[in-house]
């Protein structure tokens, strides 16, 4: 039993990774992981930064507690609830995430997320990325 709990559990990182496998092209509408039914109306680009350690368990400017890990996002003007998907420019890869604050307050910058969604765009390691933003409600 002891053998089969150690292979489970080297094998489980590997598995990850390959759930996590992006292609070679950096365009999503190429590569057929992200539809353009499935996007949402573009409305915004520009650099996305995140935000999280120093925060986690405050209130949020809706009042919620702020979670790092949570899927949501801080935007200057849009209604608290509003549901966006954003997409890396850079590798294609996308989150859904939910206004819950607002900022980013750094110069030039459309969009602030939790580390969640961050590390789900790959964005953590460089702090910033070049994102689209697509309202779905």
């Amino acid at each position: 039993m002891k053998n089969i709990l150690t292979r489970v559990s080297a094998m489980a990182p590997l598995l990850f990774v390959a759930a996590c496998n992006t292609t070679a092209s950096n365009d999503p509408t190429t590569t057929g992981s992200i539809s353009q039914a499935s996007l949402g109306r573009e409305f915004q680009r520009g650099t996305a930064s995140w935000y999280g350690p120093g925060f986690h368990g405050r209130k949020t400017a809706s009042g919620e507690r702020f979670n790092s890990y949570d899927m949501t996002a801080a935007h200057r003007s849009l209604p608290f609830g509003t549901r966006l998907r954003v997409v890396n420019e850079t590798n294609g890869r996308s989150v859904v995430v939910r206004v819950n604050d607002r900022g980013p307050f750094a110069h030039r910058r459309i969009i602030d997320l939790a580390k969640g969604p961050a590390q789900a765009l790959g964005l953590t390691a460089t702090g910033t990325g070049y994102v689209s933003l697509h309202r779905l409600d």
